[in-house]
């Protein structure tokens, strides 16, 4: 059987050219099973309604593995202290922000307390040594607390478009392995 893939995005979306819109193509090219959710109003998110997106995505799609960035992260953790979520098989986090981020426009998100459980059988951290939205030593504490295993990514930034993550073949060789 095919592994069906969720793909949430963070704050402004992640649309082309972002690894995300990039993925769910390369999935799709192959016939993957993939759900590239569009979140509503991504400029100006509202936890309870992306929240109610996410529970609605997770039952009628079923996902085996879920692929955060940014903003999608904190919505996982509000999600996961929901305890409401299925398990899934892999769960990555990509360029998570700050749990006390300081943000305006995402003000109702924050702060957060660290899940206890993730509810996912393997998860993968992936940060950036330049993240503007998280230092190094907070993605180290994050991985600690989430008991966790990290990839650190060298200068890449957010992890986007921005920073150079069009193309993130080694995302693709994860997904497909």
């Amino acid at each position: 059987m095919a592994k069906k893939i969720l793909l949430l995005h963070g704050w402004g979306g992640s649309d082309f050219p972002h690894w995300q819109s990039w993925l769910a193509g390369e999935i799709a090219k192959d016939y993957g099973c993939v759900n590239f959710l569009k979140f509503s109003n991504f400029n100006t998110p509202k936890l309870d309604v992306w929240m109610q997106e996410l529970l609605v995505a997770l039952e009628d799609f079923k996902p085996d593995i879920v692929i955060c960035h940014s903003l999608a992260n904190t919505l996982w953790f509000h999600a996961c202290n929901t305890q409401k979520i299925p398990q899934i098989k892999k769960l990555y986090l990509v360029a998570p922000p700050s749990l006390t981020c300081k943000v305006k426009e995402l003000a109702e998100f924050f702060p957060l307390d660290v899940p206890q459980r993730l509810y996912a059988q393997e998860t993968l951290l992936i940060t950036s040594t330049n993240d503007p939205y998280m230092s190094t030593d907070e993605a180290q504490n994050l991985q600690e607390r989430l008991h966790v295993k990290m990839k650190v990514l060298e200068n890449a930034g957010h992890i986007n478009a921005q920073s150079g993550y069009g193309e993130w073949n080694w995302m693709w060789q994860e997904v497909i392995s």
